[in-house]
């Protein structure tokens, strides 16, 4: 049964985390210290371990990732549809590792393996001034990924926080390390601000976020409820949107990272046109490394028909 915690001011105090109740929680983050510390080969092979384990076990998200691949590669066939589910929960089982480098390692020990792709896409952007909405998405190299980037930008970042209050705790003063500021995931104040100083801000739309705000864009031909607030963020700030993303190399141990042009004509005053126009963009990416991705997350969960029973296998109460 998944563990209730009341939700609370995010505090990164750890003294406030002595209570025995926490224990099992350092218990966990020693065990991400330590594996943290390990080679990284030997650390991807324990990744992949743990990325079948769950491909074993946690059956509910592989019947989520196997309906997203169906409806999202019906150009596969059965087996090879089959065996992109079973590659993500391996690279994600890899990413899951890889957050303890991201909190625990310091990443410059990697940029020797890491190349940037368009990196003067980022830099032409930056000079216009008023700010940087970094597209990004929701790949399997998230937190590592991230860590990366600010071996070669300045950044901020907007996260959602964990559940268990030390979990966040931990992540949060990780990332702050590594950003220049963590803004929560409801903090539009904060990032307009971090725009007006003319930073660099993370920020992903690729996920279900419910009904709220959105339109139904396409995403890999299905309807996806796809949130408006990135073109209303743009518009108000006059920043500029970049796509980017990360991906762990096939074979021996290496990172990419991609920036691309800024958008042109964005927001173009049609938030329909805006949506498909960012879905398109994060799609192309994922296809560059299609079992990178979190196909665990329900994306389509919101649907455009309130009636429609879904495609996970529940009507929807949205």
């Amino acid at each position: 049964m998944k563990k209730k915690y009341r939700k609370l001011p995010r505090n990164t105090d750890y003294s406030a985390y002595r209570h025995p109740r926490w224990w099992p929680t350092w218990l966990g983050i020693a065990a991400m210290w330590l594996v943290a510390q390990l080679p990284l080969r030997l650390q991807w092979w324990l990744g992949k371990i743990a990325g079948l384990l769950a491909w074993r076990l946690a059956k509910s998200r592989r019947h989520i990732a196997e309906v997203n691949i169906r409806l999202c590669f019906p150009e596969l066939n059965q087996q090879q549809q089959a065996a992109l589910v079973r590659n993500a929960f391996i690279a994600n089982g890899i990413g899951l590792l890889e957050i303890g480098i991201a909190w625990f390692r310091d990443p410059a020990r990697l940029t020797g393996i890491t190349q940037v792709h368009g990196l003067e896409h980022f830099e032409q952007a930056l000079a216009g001034g008023k700010g940087v909405l970094l597209l990004g998405g929701h790949y399997s190299t998230l937190d590592l990924g991230g860590s990366l980037v600010t071996q070669f930008i300045e950044a901020d970042v907007m996260q959602r926080d964990h559940n268990n209050p030390l979990m966040n705790a931990v992540m949060t003063r990780a990332r702050e390390r590594r950003y220049g500021t963590v803004l929560g995931a409801r903090d539009l104040r904060g990032l307009f601000r971090s725009l007006k100083k003319n930073r660099a801000v993370w920020y992903a739309t690729d996920q279900d976020y419910g009904r709220k705000d959105i339109v139904f864009a396409p995403f890999f031909g299905i309807p996806a409820g796809t949130i408006t607030a990135t073109s209303r963020i743009a518009e108000r700030s006059g920043c500029k949107v970049v796509p980017f993303s990360h991906f762990r190399r096939d074979g021996k141990p290496g990172y990419d990272i991609y920036f691309h042009p800024a958008l042109d004509n964005f927001p173009s005053g049609d938030d329909q046109e805006d949506a498909t126009r960012i879905n398109a963009i994060i799609e192309r990416e994922i296809r560059k490394a299609p079992d990178q991705y979190l196909w665990m997350h329900r994306r389509f969960k919101t649907r455009p028909d309130r009636d429609d029973p879904g495609f996970y296998g529940r009507k929807r109460k949205d």
